[in-house]
């Protein structure tokens, strides 16, 4: 299975956590975005929408690494794979948690990390109320379990401990949520693939210091 990724991409961490979880092989094909390689004819035709990460698997196209994280384990785990089990309720909750990264967390990274990253851009105070507010949310899905959509690590898990982890690039103080705080420390330990993900992020971290001289 083909990957266009870059490692310092959070959503294209996930999908190679989620890859290593299942004993699923990837062909590994970098795709720098900084550079616009994903604006190359030949990348567009393959995807019109031109993001990464993309998979091609025995030729299905398919983007939006939450989407290929549900496809992974409904084609290659098993019958009833804790990572996104059966069960109509379960799966509802990973399908939330997995709409909040999306549409919650990962836009609160987007809009008051990434311009620090991108060209030193300090945050605007609302950008960074949206980031109190989004860890904030997931400080209250970990009171009463210690993962985010149940008692066993799922999808939803490696999707947002991906960016999670990303915020550390800006030295984001998570010890202010301590449920947060407890199911990182223990998230990084059980979720194969985290050292990968852990290179992704100090390559981003280098590439913002870089820019900071």
């Amino acid at each position: 299975m083909d990957l266009y990724y870059h490692p310092a991409s959070a959503p294209c961490r996930s999908v190679i956590m989620t890859a290593k979880a299942l004993g699923v092989e990837l062909n590994l094909k970098m795709c720098d975005v900084l550079a616009g390689e994903q604006l190359k004819p030949e990348f567009v035709k393959l995807n019109p929408q031109h993001v990464i990460p993309t998979i091609v698997d025995n030729g299905f196209v398919l983007w939006e690494s939450r989407a290929i994280l549900i496809y992974l384990v409904e084609k290659y785990g098993k019958e009833d794979d804790s990572l996104y089990p059966a069960d109509p309720q379960k799966r509802a909750v990973i399908n939330q948690r997995l709409y909040y990264d999306m549409g919650t967390l990962f836009q609160s990274f987007f809009q008051a990390i990434f311009p620090q990253i991108r060209s030193q851009k300090p945050a605007t105070p609302e950008a960074m109320q949206k980031v109190d507010k989004a860890f904030g949310l997931l400080n209250t899905f970990l009171e009463e379990d210690d993962f985010v959509a149940g008692s066993s690590l799922t999808v939803a898990d490696i999707s947002i401990l991906a960016i999670v982890s990303t915020f550390e690039v800006v030295d984001y103080d998570i010890s202010q949520y301590p449920n947060v705080t407890k199911w990182y420390e223990n998230v990084k330990e059980v979720t194969p693939g985290w050292e990968e993900n852990w290179e992704g992020v100090l390559l981003l971290k280098k590439y913002m210091e870089s820019n900071s001289q």
